[in-house]
């Protein structure tokens, strides 16, 4: 839709030609591939951290240490945090998400608000550094920007992310709302 939306303006105020597109669609297919190497890379990261037996280790050391339903929040929210430096989210979702279920299961934590949570901190973990998968693709797409620049640029969204997770996590009904409105 963002790509027919851009066409048609580029239409609309005259500004289309063949070169430019050939321009766009050159750049687009660069960008495009440097983003599914990185989900690439880190999706054959993930597979082998759970084939080497990390998923299930973190599962039953969170398991092990008998926390009270929010430390297991507060757990998670680190672990997840961390698997977000070097993984994108398919790998994050799919492989330990339904690996630590049961540990969200047992703690009798509502399923909606920890997906909220996770987002949240998925995409705080996406723009924190050392890693910062998103300045990368920044950087991929607006080449003349320094790193530093993009990095400072961040920090305040990251403070704003870091606001919203803290403020669904004190208030779960930030986050339940509304599906409970529209489904109830």
């Amino acid at each position: 839709m963002g790509a027919a939306g851009a066409l048609l303006l580029t239409i609309f105020y005259g500004r289309f030609t063949f070169p430019r597109l050939q321009m766009a669609l050159y750049q687009t297919v660069i960008v495009s591939s440097m983003i599914l190497f990185l989900l690439l890379a880190s999706n054959m990261f993930g597979a082998v951290f759970n084939r080497l037996g990390t998923g299930p280790w973190i599962a039953n050391t969170l398991v092990a240490w008998d926390l009270p339903p929010m430390g297991v929040v507060l757990a998670l929210m680190v672990v997840v945090f961390l698997l977000g430096w070097p993984l994108e989210w398919a790998p994050i979702v799919f492989i330990f998400l339904p690996i630590f279920l049961p540990i969200v299961q047992q703690a009798d934590l509502d399923l909606l608000w920890i997906s909220a949570l996770v987002a949240v901190n998925l995409q705080t973990a996406f723009l924190s550094p050392p890693v910062a998968m998103a300045a990368y693709y920044l950087k991929a797409v607006a080449p003349q920007w320094s790193l530093k620049q993009i990095y400072s640029g961040m920090f305040q969204f990251v403070a704003l992310q870091v606001v919203a997770l803290l403020l669904v996590l004190a208030f779960p009904e930030i986050a339940l709302w509304l599906p409970r409105v529209m489904f109830d």
